[in-house]
């Protein structure tokens, strides 16, 4: 089993890589090439607490999305919202249909809450599929993920086919005023509390991250260079080692689940950590210790030996188990701490290495997701392992983000509102 476990020499190796491959997915003539794609999001100021008013958000990402109301006044916020699904037949037909879906919902949901008749409303758009932003409310759907197959929506771009299909209705005054994924999100809704907040780490499902990073470290952006010299990254680090650089440290229950995956080859370093796998890279671990004769004297179940079968949300339930047994019998748990670091080191190396390039003194890291959420054991282990992979002076701390996807859009649009107020105040 020795092939489990990495001395620190080689966690900072990955990190060495994972900068080259951050650097290269920011590089103008060398992005094409890159595994990380280093998205700039045109996202380039956080919240500052002056942020006033009512503004919409829109979140979709799967077969329900969201319309919610955020109202601001400094640092009090009211969030109303309300869920609507999405067919499949929606989620396979026309992409007008879809929007137009989305539309009528919006519709809806201004009646019930009387914003009918007020005056244009401001709207950030959560869109959680790869899409690449030419704007700060420009984005193109990269490909379809999660189930959706629309037609004549991949290569457009998704903010025009919301605000037409807004205008084929008439009976609504919204502007989307900024796109984002839920990595984005998170960061904002943490920044909103946390002005120090500077990254923001999806560990659910899927993983992902996005850091603020300085303009002239960009190769790949076309905006202006006026202040704030500043942008967030929406850095697509689930593809990290897709071109083998990161093979070295892939063990054989890594190798087998990509192999059974419905993406072979792709997005390796999701599979490593993220919930959609977790589990099953524990039960083919289990199986191994079973058939080495280590636990439950070499019998395999018939529903430990499902693929599949073992969830992630198991690994919390089991951990809060063992927690409580520990407890009760005064045990020492330093043998269970060191058995769980393989699991989650990816996530420390690369947050480590996000701190590492900000290079500031202190930095809020905002996290959002299921399996952050619920472990009892990740927040401990990750601050622990990320601070000793850190260069030293820097300092860190973890903070859970509330509702990314929805707060966070609502904030992203209300800061846009309020620079643009600004630069017609100066006018």
């Amino acid at each position: 089993m020795d092939e489990y476990i990495h001395d620190d020499d080689s966690y900072r190796r990955v990190q060495a890589l994972l900068l080259e491959e951050m650097e290269r997915g920011l590089g103008k003539e060398t992005v094409a090439e890159a595994t990380v794609k280093m998205f700039p999001t045109y996202v380039r100021s956080l919240p500052d607490g002056s942020e006033r008013g009512n503004f919409l958000a829109l979140d979709l990402g799967g077969t329900n999305f969201r319309v919610l109301l955020i109202s601001l006044k400094g640092e009090k916020v009211n969030m109303q919202n309300k869920i609507y699904p999405i067919s499949q037949e929606l989620m396979a037909g026309a992409g007008e249909k879809l929007f137009d879906h989305i539309a009528g919902c919006i519709s809806n949901f201004m009646m019930d809450h009387q914003l009918v008749g007020v005056g244009r409303i401001p709207l950030g758009f959560t869109f959680s599929f790869p899409c690449r932003q030419e704007g700060l409310a420009v984005g193109r759907l990269v490909r379809w993920t999660k189930g959706f197959h629309c037609q004549g929506v991949e290569g457009e771009d998704v903010v025009r086919l919301l605000h037409e299909a807004i205008r084929r209705r008439s009976d609504i005054d919204v502007e989307c005023v900024a796109l984002l994924n839920d990595t984005v999100g998170c960061l904002m809704s943490c920044a909103f509390l946390d002005h120090s907040t500077e990254v923001g780490v999806i560990l659910g499902t899927g993983t992902n991250a996005c850091y603020m990073e300085r303009l002239n470290r960009v190769g790949t952006w076309d905006g202006d260079h006026g202040q704030p010299d500043q942008v967030i990254i929406n850095t697509e680090w689930g593809a990290f080692g897709d071109n083998g650089c990161i093979d070295f440290v892939f063990t054989d229950v890594d190798r087998a689940i990509d192999h059974d995956s419905l993406n072979p080859g792709k997005q390796l370093f999701e599979k490593m950590i993220s919930g959609m796998y977790l589990g099953e890279v524990v039960r083919r671990v289990l199986i191994k210790c079973i058939n080495a004769g280590l636990i439950l004297s070499g019998q395999v179940t018939e529903e430990l030996d499902t693929p599949s079968r073992f969830y992630t949300k198991y690994l919390s339930e089991i951990e809060k188990t063992i927690a409580r047994i520990m407890t009760a019998a005064t045990c020492s748990t330093s043998a269970l701490w060191s058995a769980r670091e393989p699991l989650i080191l990816p996530l420390p190396v690369s947050i480590a290495t996000l701190l590492n390039r900000i290079d500031k003194p202190s930095v809020t890291v905002a996290v959002d997701g299921s399996l952050y959420r619920f472990h009892p054991h990740f927040h401990n282990l990750m601050t622990q392992k990320t601070q000793e992979l850190l260069n030293p002076g820097l300092k860190f701390h973890l903070m859970l983000s509330e509702d990314g996807s929805g707060k966070g859009a609502a904030l992203v649009a209300a800061v846009s509102n309020r620079i643009a107020a600004a630069a017609e105040a100066n006018k």
